[in-house]
């Protein structure tokens, strides 16, 4: 030890060094002890974070079923009709905010729609997640991360997107901000096994089986265009048109306007270019009285009968009196006339002559043989049921003989008409995909084949002689046939002339049928001061210009070396 001596002072160097050791070593021990407790802060929060990070909901909606994915929809040749893409959603963690308001004005800059209040009180609390804005789109997303506000973050889900529109709206329907299905072919999906795929996570970010329609998107694109003419030629309140392949049964096209946006389903109800927008399918929820198309069934039940022969002549020169009532013709002939003339010349008195000569209730049996008494199978959702009575009275199996009295919806009657003219065999319509093998698995007698080619000569002839020469004029060479219906509404409680509902039932080529077809017209305007606004005015009309633009896409060539092709006329009558 060294000790130094300096007047009375003797100072110790090695006690010097010992001094200044032990406060160095209690500093280190203070900022190890600061270190801890730092680290042990920082520990803390990032465990708690961590466990906020577990939580697999967002307001209660687990996250795989919010990024589940829904198969591509595709029509019959591949044509994507619905896809999923993939969109940032933007979620808060209110109890990792540190400064709401702060975080109010600045998200505001990006979405100055968000309405403030509700921002700041959705930014309030202790809640994990909430919704701030969902399906935003990646440059809104960008600008939203340079923010850099805490407790903000992005989950990436399933956005629907319809490439084609409007056009095929009521056949797809929509789907709601969670992906899930709400309406036509959509909600179809969903009840029958896409939603249990979501709810065990298997549809998550998987590539899933596309789903092929039965639809031909260039033929609803034809069928679409000319209804949509229609609303503004006829000055209509609404029109539709369906399509259906008579041997298996596959609807080709289907459409009803007015209808809505599924890209944006709150544009429902609401107006678009000066029509009001509906999810109303006239085409299966609605039913109606439609008119003479009904003859077509009345005679088809009579002839396959035997009780009537289509060689068989009827009286019609005086009204049909029920008590104080008396049914007339629209314009009668007054005068005997030949089923085929009753056909034509659309004959209500003929009509109820052929069918007092079946028998009401063999009438009213033969309809439910049909299938107009019941809800017609399809996948379509949006269905009702028709008003056909149980039992007929005299009265009103006379009305019902030529249509009026009971309401069926146009899928009905295109149903009827495909299996009236193949050969008599009835096959329930479908949205996807059927070869003809397995559609005659499904295939039900209803009338027989003698009977379906006398109904395909009728239908042939009212073209060429009958209502249905406007339709001709404008579907030449491609051999169309089929009945018009022209009913007058009910408003209140009495029919109204002034307010009409047209129909056009109809089938192409009838040398050798594949198509059926049914179009409605409602309340439609005088074209011209030449037209008029029955039915060969404005729904055949529709029916020749749809048939005249989708027949040379479907395969059928034009024919103009027969006016009436002998093949269609039947033995007694050559």
């Amino acid at each position: 030890m060294a000790i130094i001596t300096e007047g009375a002072e003797t100072i110790s160097l090695d006690g010097g060094r010992k001094s200044r050791g032990n406060l160095t070593k209690a500093r280190i021990r203070w900022v190890i002890v600061a270190l801890l407790l730092v680290f042990g802060t920082v520990g803390g929060r990032l465990i708690q974070l961590g466990a906020t990070v577990t939580d697999s909901t967002i307001e209660g909606i687990e996250r795989d079923v919010i990024t589940a994915s829904r198969p591509p929809v595709l029509d019959r040749n591949g044509l994507e009709m619905a896809v999923d893409i993939r969109v940032p959603s933007l979620f808060a963690e209110p109890r990792r905010i540190i400064d709401v308001e702060e975080a109010v004005q600045k998200l505001r800059t990006v979405l100055p729609d968000l309405n403030e209040d509700w921002l700041r009180k959705r930014l309030t609390g202790d809640k994990g997640f909430v919704w701030v804005k969902r399906e935003l789109t990646p440059a809104i997303e960008e600008k939203i991360f340079q923010l850099g506000i805490p407790g903000l973050d992005f989950v990436t889900e399933s956005k629907r997107f319809y490439p084609s529109g409007q056009e095929a709206s009521h056949i797809l329907g929509s789907v709601n901000i969670d992906n899930q299905g709400t309406m036509g072919i959509e909600k179809h999906m969903d009840d029958d096994s896409l939603a249990l795929l979501q709810s065990i996570g298997l549809a998550r970010g998987n590539e899933m089986t596309p789903v092929n329609l039965s639809i031909d998107l260039r033929v609803q694109h034809v069928m679409y265009e000319t209804l949509q003419d229609a609303l503004v030629r006829y000055k209509a309140i609404a029109a539709a048109g369906v399509m259906m392949d008579v041997k298996t049964g596959e609807i080709v096209a289907l459409a009803s306007l007015p209808d809505f946006d599924p890209n944006n389903p709150s544009t429902l109800f609401q107006d678009y270019n000066g029509v009001k927008n509906d999810r109303f399918n006239r085409i299966t929820s609605g039913i109606y009285e439609l008119g003479s198309t009904f003859k077509t069934i009345t005679l088809a039940g009579a002839l396959d009968s035997g009780k009537v022969r289509i060689t068989d002549r009827f009286d019609a020169r005086f009204g049909v009196r029920f008590g104080r009532f008396t049914i007339d013709d629209f314009h009668g002939k007054h005068r005997v006339l030949s089923v085929p003339e009753v056909y034509k010349y659309s004959s209500n008195i003929g009509t109820i002559k052929i069918m007092q000569q079946l028998g009401k209730d063999d009438f009213r049996a033969f309809l439910g043989r049909i299938g107009m008494d019941k809800t017609v199978p399809f996948e379509l959702p949006e269905m009702r049921k028709p008003k056909v009575p149980d039992k007929f009275s005299e009265i009103v199996a006379a009305t019902s003989s030529f249509g009026h009295g009971l309401s069926v919806s146009p899928l009905h009657m295109v149903r009827a008409v495909a299996a009236f003219v193949n050969d008599g065999n009835m096959v329930p319509p479908t949205l996807y995909k059927r070869s003809e093998a397995e559609a005659r698995q499904l295939y039900e007698r209803v009338i027989s084949p003698s009977t379906s080619a006398e109904i395909r000569y009728l239908m042939r002839l009212n073209a060429l002689e009958g209502s249905g020469t406007q339709m001709n004029k404008l579907a030449n060479g491609y051999r169309v046939g089929g009945k018009t219906g022209t009913a007058e509404k009910v408003v209140g409680r009495t029919y109204s002339s002034d307010k009409t509902f047209a129909v056009f039932a109809s089938a192409f080529p009838l040398d050798n049928p594949r198509y059926a077809m049914v179009v409605i017209v409602d309340e439609p305007q005088d074209e011209n001061a030449q037209s008029g606004h029955t039915a060969g005015w404005n729904a055949g009309q529709v029916t020749g210009r749809v048939v005249q633009r989708v027949a040379p896409m479907l395969g059928i060539a034009p024919d103009f070396s027969e006016m009436l092709d002998t093949s269609l006329v039947p033995v007694e009558l050559r």
